[in-house]
């Protein structure tokens, strides 16, 4: 959306959500003169893989590497970058390895880079409560349950992370279309996975998870921003 000459702004949604996430926001930027690009993350949407022999890989790491190969196709040096939970952790990570290519970043709730390693420590009972849902994408059974019941899932997800957003069924369905991508299940499970170090991830990206390990510095302009209700970790 936006005059094509426009300073470049891409917005990235998160898990469990798509890109009408930025529906209001995106409009009001394009009239204020930005080029808005709004692309689905891997595993959501229109998305496709070219090939079925590719891993469905959710670690960090790559889903930063699809945008920043948007961007290129798009010849689109550098851009505003912002997002939420998958989102912010992407532009995080842009921010970080590839700081030529972010003018700016906005994200929500921080600095959302992570790694293996970091993912071994335990947390507070209270806040291990909060992350059920990594526990159950752990098993089989989770993963199994989530491909039956990814609607009612991630609606749940809507109703923990956001308790105060009274939400219609037509907000939640025009969202939900984005879910039923074949590799949806597949993604989602791995990030999880890979995040608690109970899957790997593919070798070529390795390099710059070690990077990532070291929590590196964000030297581009940031904003961040958090809800006054949010119920999501």
């Amino acid at each position: 959306a936006g005059p094509a000459n426009g300073a470049p702004v891409i917005l990235l949604h998160g898990w469990p959500y798509d890109i009408h996430m930025f529906v209001d926001v995106a409009p009001q930027l394009a009239a204020a003169g930005f080029r808005v690009i709004v692309p689905y993350l891997r595993g959501y949407g229109t998305t496709r893989f070219l090939s079925a022999d590719t891993p469905r890989n959710g670690q960090q790491s790559v889903v930063a590497v699809d945008i920043i190969a948007l961007m290129d196709a798009l010849k689109i040096q550098a851009a505003t970058v912002a997002g939420c939970d998958w989102g912010a952790r992407t532009a995080c990570i842009m921010a970080a390895l590839w700081p030529e290519r972010v003018k700016a970043l906005v994200s929500v709730s921080g600095y959302l880079i992570g790694s293996q390693e970091a993912g071994k420590t335990p947390l507070p009972p209270q806040a291990e409560l909060q992350w059920w849902y990594q526990y159950y994408f752990a098993t089989e059974r989770g993963r199994a349950g989530y491909e039956k019941n990814r609607h009612d899932f991630a609606k749940l997800i809507w109703q923990i992370a956001s308790p105060k957003w009274n939400f219609d069924a037509a907000t939640f369905d025009r969202s939900a279309v984005a879910f039923e991508n074949p590799d949806h299940v597949a993604i989602t499970v791995h990030n999880y996975r890979w995040r608690l170090g109970l899957a790997d991830g593919e070798a070529k990206y390795q390099s710059l998870e070690d990077r990532l390990a070291k929590a590196p510095v964000i030297g581009v302009p940031t904003i961040t921003l958090e809800g006054d209700a949010n119920g999501a970790p």
